[in-house]
């Protein structure tokens, strides 16, 4: 550990850990981080402070813009969906039927997770190996008092234009 402390005129030496504990003290950032921060700086520790703090406050920005874009997708899919009907079916059968708003909200949680994305994408291996098929339906059943009315002129079953 290089240190000097002089009086008058001289500049105090510090080693390059000290100067890296204290980019990590003050700003609670990795080794590899200050590290990083403070070569860039020419090894000036107030500089890879200050270039550090800009940096953190970007991401937050750009995060906050992209999560209300998503929410806004998201809104505009729930309300798309209310109409439309996702019918899993064998054969003729119809297995497992949901509204496409809920088959949205299962697609966030296989973009969130990676245990559901795993668990998904092997049900679907599993479905295609035992002849099952997954449709998109437009007709909506009243019987459910959902409270949705058809669009006679515009929705035909099993079919759909996006």
């Amino acid at each position: 550990m290089v240190r000097t402390l002089a009086k008058k005129g001289t500049v105090e030496k510090m080693s390059e850990l000290e100067k890296i504990d204290i980019i990590r003290n003050r700003l609670g950032t990795g080794y590899k981080e200050a590290k990083a921060a403070l070569d860039a700086s020419g090894g000036d520790v107030v500089q890879a402070l200050i270039s550090l703090e800009e940096k953190a406050h970007e991401p937050v920005e750009r995060f906050q813009v992209k999560g209300n874009d998503l929410l806004d997708q998201i809104k505009g899919l729930l309300q798309k969906g209310q109409g439309y009907r996702i019918k899993v079916k064998h054969g003729e059968r119809t297995v497992f039927e949901v509204p496409a708003s809920v088959g949205a909200l299962g697609l966030v949680g296989v973009l969130a997770s990676s245990q559901i994305a795993i668990l998904s994408a092997l049900a679907s291996v599993a479905g295609m190996a035992n002849n099952y098929t997954l449709e998109v339906d437009h007709s909506v059943n009243f019987s459910e008092g959902k409270g949705f009315q058809e669009d006679k002129v515009n929705s035909r079953k099993g079919e759909q234009d996006i």
